[in-house]
């Protein structure tokens, strides 16, 4: 999920190759709007020949034509935006209903909190927390596993970044140190007492608005910051994904997968790293496991398993539907984060203003890892820990999850087993410590106070 995931993204000629990436996205569109009358055919012999009243519905012959036309159509289909779907949460041992609501708004993203209605306040704490999402082609939605795994024992908000291509012209652009600004603003939304979690990719602009926080003595800087398999140092254990960056530079990129919005999307003309080329690049790094996949789709509608064919729907559906990025933030994180290395190397900048990690000391931090993830090599995350060297020792942890890659460190059986108490606990923990800190420098503001009173 990191924003590096572009390693199959498709080598135009180095000679006319911004001739050739700019109206990528008018060719995409076209060859999608050719498809239609097919998908239509498709998807009516599919009914036809699942129809009770034809009688060929119930033989080999008639399955093997129905599941045939709709692995075609939905091969084909445009995936929307997935709605959430999580309408109640078990907290407590009560069974409570769960509102998602957009409570903070700007052009690019929204603020959305999972409101919770009790009937009984529960009894253990439920600290505030900001999960930010990864904005690196897939939704937010894709962190449903993760808002779940969370709601029990905690107040949940999540960025929901929106899709390039939605936002006019006239909003103005987004890159890098937008998402800073927005991070920021986003903690000041909550005002204090809040505990942030990145998922990959955010890990460097979370840390580094966090720097910047704690070097203004900013009074709404989280509690604690969690960041989960994100590239804070990209040169430790190197992937293939890490190597390709360094390898292509920013320049390659900017001339081969950045296009403009074609018309009549509201962002027509917005320069934007595409949905559909991060999706060629996702699907290609593991080619033959999706190939594999969409034959065992075409098997289990043959046979008539709809559980199985089910569960290959519900994954395709979140994982084929794909936002556009917009080309400033993906170029400057591109050449920021997998070139330059700036943040390990102490020289990454925030309109124009030094990021220093050393000047955060009151935040906690937890950094986890997958033994096996192949977008952000082990070690890369806990690279943090090296950074942040004023952090005191008893308010940092590294867990590294055996036997999960990457999409494993935020979403699973193991990270709600594992990894999601190990979370909960350190928040909880970094809270008793935050309050504690509060109460100590609160007697003795009142013990200075009481000195500079007059006799």
């Amino acid at each position: 999920m990191a924003i590096g995931e572009f390693g199959g993204a498709p080598a135009a000629p180095d000679s006319g190759g911004i001739l050739l990436s700019a109206p990528l996205y008018w060719f995409y569109e076209m060859s999608y709007a050719a498809l239609n009358p097919s998908r239509a055919w498709a998807d009516a012999t599919r009914l036809f020949f699942k129809n009770p009243v034809n009688p060929l519905s119930f033989t080999t012959y008639g399955r093997t034509i129905a599941a045939a036309c709709e692995v075609f159509e939905r091969s084909t289909r445009r995936y929307g935006r997935p709605e959430w779907r999580i309408s109640s949460a078990l907290v407590g041992g009560e069974r409570v209903s769960v509102t998602p609501t957009v409570v903070w708004q700007r052009p690019f993203c929204r603020l959305v909190h999972f409101e919770r209605e009790f009937a009984h306040k529960p009894q253990r704490p439920q600290p505030r927390l900001l999960i930010v999402a990864p904005m690196s082609g897939h939704y937010p939605t894709l962190l449903r596993g993760t808002v779940e795994a969370f709601l029990p024992n905690h107040d949940v908000y999540v960025t929901d970044w929106v899709d390039a291509r939605m936002v006019p012209l006239t909003e103005g652009g987004f890159d890098l140190d937008d998402y800073i600004d927005y991070v920021i603003a986003m903690l000041h939304a909550l005002g204090g007492d809040t505990h942030v979690i990145a998922v990959c990719q955010p890990s460097v602009p979370v840390l580094a608005a966090v720097a910047l926080m704690e070097a203004d003595d900013d009074p709404y800087v989280p509690i604690s910051m969690v960041l989960m398999g994100g590239p804070i140092d990209p040169r430790v254990n190197p992937t293939a994904v890490n190597q390709l960056a360094e390898q292509r530079g920013t320049d390659w990129f900017r001339r081969h997968v950045i296009t403009k919005v074609p018309f009549p999307y509201p962002g027509f003309m917005r320069d934007v790293y595409p949905g559909f080329l991060q999706l060629h690049g996702f699907v290609s790094m593991n080619l033959d496991r999706h190939i594999e996949a969409h034959k065992q789709l075409f098997l289990h509608l043959v046979r008539g398993d709809g559980d199985s064919a089910a569960k290959h729907k519900e994954f395709y559906d979140e994982y084929l539907a794909v936002m556009d990025l917009a080309a400033e933030f993906y170029l400057q994180t591109v050449e920021t984060v997998f070139v330059q290395h700036a943040l390990p190397k102490g020289q990454m900048t925030h309109r124009g203003r030094l990021v220093d990690p050393g000047r955060i000391r009151q935040v906690a931090l937890f950094t986890v890892e997958g033994e096996h993830d192949d977008i952000s090599g082990v070690g890369q995350t806990a690279a943090a820990h090296r950074l942040c060297v004023n952090i005191p020792a008893d308010r940092q942890a590294h867990w590294l999850q055996p036997g999960v890659g990457h999409y494993g460190v935020f979403n699973g059986s193991r990270f709600r087993a594992e990894i999601t108490p190990r979370i909960a606990d350190f928040i909880l923990s970094a809270a008793q410590a935050a309050r504690a800190d509060r109460a100590r420098l609160a007697k003795r503001r009142a013990a200075n106070g009481n000195t500079l009173q007059p006799a």
